[in-house]
């Protein structure tokens, strides 16, 4: 396939979980995947995988809480594509469930770095390939932690609502040439598409699955799928929305039955 035909699209944090099977999606349509990951075992695994799919791909290790190493990545992906068509702003971070007034300052700090620095910098840095695309597409992944909360999650919720934030304002600041979306997961099951050594089966209750209006706790491939259509023609008109793909977790009332 020659370069003007041929898709490009970076995905991060695309050695696992969603990015995992963003990557794979992307792959099986054609396009050259750049898997960036700063986990090196599971970067090597995933590559292979491609690989042995048949699925143009180039792996970019690289940690996102270091501005040089995102510099870095770009400027190995443009020796490798003249243009980028779709960036995916994948990866992120939770830092442990600890009160206010036991959170250290170093780990709020460290997942804003990850979850809302980085999509800010990899944009940014990805600017003058995106540019070279005729219709270039920036995805951010955010969570329906941006819009609802469990308890002691001030770190996560926090770059998930900065994220939305900062689509918006890409999206006005970056078109009419480059369209800016936002996606919001809500419970992903992701334990099975792990690196292998930590890899496990999913186990869903009943209640876990009837928390869902659709029925069942939600895949990697619905994350992936959503990605592919806010990066396709299709979705030409849309920019600087979020997309909430939780199985209708999030608009389902919940109320405590009082035993008697």
């Amino acid at each position: 396939m020659n370069t003007e035909s041929q898709k490009y699209v970076l995905v991060t944090g695309a050695a696992r979980g969603i990015g995992r099977a963003v990557s794979e999606a992307f792959g099986q349509s054609g396009w050259h995947v750049f898997l960036l990951d700063h986990h090196e075992q599971a970067l090597t695994e995933q590559m292979r995988r491609m690989q042995d799919l048949g699925y143009a791909s180039s792996s970019l290790l690289a940690d996102l809480r270091n501005e040089q190493h995102i510099v870095s990545a770009m400027k190995q992906a443009a020796k490798i594509a003249p243009k980028l068509d779709a960036l995916i702003n994948n990866a992120g971070i939770m830092s442990p469930r600890l009160p206010l007034a036991d959170m250290p300052v170093e780990h709020f700090d460290d997942v804003i770095a990850v979850n809302l620095r980085a999509p800010f910098l990899c944009v940014k840095y990805a600017l003058p390939l995106l540019e070279k695309a005729k219709a270039p597409a920036v995805v951010n992944m955010a969570s329906t932690r941006a819009l609802m909360s469990e308890a002691n999650t001030f770190p996560y919720s926090a770059s998930k609502g900065g994220i939305l934030a900062l689509t918006h304002a890409m999206a006005v600041s970056l078109g009419p040439k480059i369209r800016v979306n936002a996606v919001s997961p809500g419970w992903i099951e992701v334990s099975d598409w792990q690196d292998s050594e930590n890899r496990q089966v999913p186990i869903h209750s009943e209640a876990d699955c009837a928390q869902h209006p659709v029925g069942r706790v939600g895949r990697p491939q619905d994350i992936a799928k959503a990605c592919q259509f806010l990066c396709s023609n299709e979705s030409g008109f849309i920019t600087g929305t979020n997309l909430v793909i939780d199985g209708g977790m999030t608009v389902k009332m919940i109320y405590v039955e009082n035993e008697e």
